[in-house]
């Protein structure tokens, strides 16, 4: 048999909250993503139990990384204005062979991008442990 629950462990109390269907289904989604066993359980731990906060420190290098991405993110972005400028600002307007590199060369450097922030991404989730 189950061993009696002690008076003050007793779940007798009990709280209404109206919800609509939708925030019923994300409320039940979460629950099933963040791995509870039922929405109670879920409900309990994000309104009473105390909420668990990750702090993520950033290293130096880490920040001159991100910082030089985001220069390199804006140089791409300002020539696609560019491009996109002189194509729209030509009524019949073929693309050349060097505007087929230059867009060539921009992917390259976004998938770069991407590669190096998915790094550093995958870091932090794994967390400090992980190096």
């Amino acid at each position: 048999m189950r061993p009696k629950t002690p008076d003050h462990e007793k779940l007798d109390e009990g709280v209404r909250v109206r919800l609509t269907a939708l925030e019923k289904r994300l409320l039940l989604k979460r629950c099933k993503k963040e791995g509870y066993l039922n929405l109670s359980d879920f409900c309990r731990a994000k309104l009473v139990k105390r909420r668990e906060i990750k702090k993520v420190e950033a290293s130096k290098e880490f920040v001159l990384l991100v910082r030089k991405l985001d220069y390199e993110l804006n140089k791409i972005g300002v020539n696609l204005n560019q491009v996109s400028k002189r194509i729209n600002s030509n009524h019949i307007y073929h693309l050349t062979a060097a505007d087929r590199e230059i867009f060539r060369q921009i992917l390259r450097e976004l998938r770069n991008c991407f590669s190096v922030l998915q790094h550093y991404l995958d870091k932090i989730e794994d967390g400090p442990s992980q190096t």
